[in-house]
């Protein structure tokens, strides 16, 4: 393999971990795993092409050793994370109103039991007059 196929075969292996899809390797951002990703030995990156293991180290370091994949998960996370927050807050507001037209019906269903006997007692000969709504 020439210094050329080397470089090409490191820096395709460098973008697949960065972008948190590995082919040949464990995905971890490591010089170790970016040369079994290049299928290369790790002293032809210790020692050889140092400029790219150092552009490697300067791309997770910017990354905080997350790959892009990951990263993305993360931002989906924390979206997914905010909705559960939102739906939970809405589900307790839903429950708060039903108790509270829970109680109402009883106190409705009381008052109506306390009329239907009052009217009840009432002589069943006894007219009843009805005012207009005018």
């Amino acid at each position: 393999m020439t210094d050329t196929d080397e470089r090409a075969a490191i820096t395709a292996a460098m973008q697949r971990l960065l972008a948190g899809k590995p082919l040949r390797s464990s995905g971890e951002l490591t010089i170790v795993a970016l040369a079994a990703e290049a299928d290369l030995k790790r002293n032809k990156l210790t020692h050889k092409h140092t400029d790219l293991k150092d552009l490697f180290y300067a791309e997770v370091r910017a990354r905080d050793g997350i790959p892009d994949g990951e990263r993305k998960l993360r931002e989906e996370l924390a979206v997914l994370r905010a909705q559960i927050q939102d739906l939970c807050q809405e589900r307790d507001d839903y429950r708060r109103a039903s108790e509270v037209f829970a109680r109402a019906i009883n106190v409705l269903t009381i008052e109506n039991d306390q009329l239907r006997m009052a009217l009840d007692k009432q002589s069943p000969t006894a007219l009843r007059l009805l005012r207009s709504l005018d």
